[in-house]
């Protein structure tokens, strides 16, 4: 007679705890299809591919302002600027139509991340923080209210755990695809030294080639999409991509830094935040914490310090809350 061990019953109940999860990730996204505010960043993005579609360069236009003052500037690398013009190239020319095509796209990436997740954390034999992992995503109110705006934010946070899922194991694509990450939203930047100290660490003759050749894989496909806006206009694309770095202090909290709440502007303002990240830089190359440690403090002190905090930053601490969980959980199987 056909008969399942306890193992395989356990296995069997979270794999259908973990569909539950993901149908109610996707039934979230499903409600909000017919949402689409024109104040939100992604209109914007909308916009900036029809001016790439008309021949206007959308990062030419933050040479005409002040450098503080955000009048909806096209900060990204331009994936996702090219990936709108794209769309909107093929038919999805009214907001609207373009809008519900993005969230389905978005809302499998949403399912991803959770899916991903917990199939991080089965790897490793820990199943019931992996069916936690993908419930603290998929059904929290970060996430959710990411769903609520439309942001693009799925896409790459799903590259960046999927980049980190790798990075061991396949370590070139790993590279590649935390550049893709950044390509598509760089809110990932600050982890870019941590990479290169992981592909320092992963070398096995600790050779500084090593390092290179992993900036080079990550720095490969920002640099390709953005190639033609540099030839375009470079002093326009690296001022509005480098504009987050002067703008104005602004809080969706009502909560400012700490060198907004000091009154310190210029690099002084930034003393804290990179003092912090340094530490953290410094926790990884003595190998005092692990990766998805690593990459939780740095968005914590992003999210903590950075001059501007928005509602949906949070949503990039929450999967490495469950994930530096892993780097302390030891499997069944390994030795004490």
């Amino acid at each position: 007679m056909f008969s399942l061990t306890r193992d395989e019953l356990g296995q069997t109940a979270a794999y259908a705890v973990l569909l539950l999860i993901l149908a109610a990730v996707a039934v979230a996204n499903v409600r909000h299809f017919g949402v689409g505010d024109t104040d939100q960043d992604i209109y914007f993005s909308f916009v900036e591919g029809q001016r790439i579609l008309a021949g206007e360069n959308p990062y030419a236009r933050v040479l005409q302002g002040d450098f503080r003052t955000n009048d909806k500037y096209a900060t990204y690398f331009p994936l996702f600027y090219e990936l709108s013009a794209l769309s909107q190239g093929m038919g999805l020319t009214d907001y609207a139509d373009w809008l519900a095509f993005w969230r389905i796209v978005f809302a499998g990436f949403d399912v991803a991340i959770a899916a991903l997740l917990f199939e991080t954390c089965r790897r490793r034999g820990a199943w019931l923080l992996g069916l936690f992992a993908a419930g603290l995503w998929g059904l929290g109110r970060w996430s959710l209210f990411i769903v609520l705006i439309g942001h693009v934010d799925f896409l790459p946070i799903f590259f960046l755990l999927l980049s980190l899922l790798w990075l061991r194991d396949r370590p070139t694509a790993a590279f590649l695809l935390y550049g893709l990450s950044l390509s598509l939203k760089q809110i990932g930047i600050f982890l870019a030294p941590l990479y290169l100290i992981w592909a320092w660490q992963l070398a096995p003759a600790r050779d500084l080639r090593a390092v290179v050749r992993a900036g080079v894989l990550i720095s490969a496909v920002p640099l390709l999409c953005s190639l033609p806006f540099l030839v375009w206009n470079a002093t326009g694309f690296v001022s509005s991509v480098l504009f987050s770095a002067t703008r104005g202090a602004r809080s969706h909290f009502g909560a400012f830094s700490f060198d907004t709440v000091l009154g310190l502007t210029g690099p002084a303002a930034r003393i804290p935040m990179l003092g912090l990240l340094a530490a953290v830089y410094a926790l990884a190359a003595a190998r005092s914490i692990g990766i998805y440690t690593g990459c939780l403090l740095t968005f914590v002190v992003f999210v903590d310090f950075n001059v501007v905090l928005y509602t949906h930053y949070p949503a990039w601490v929450v999967p490495f809350v469950p994930m530096a969980a892993l780097d302390a959980y030891r499997a069944q199987d390994d030795p004490p």
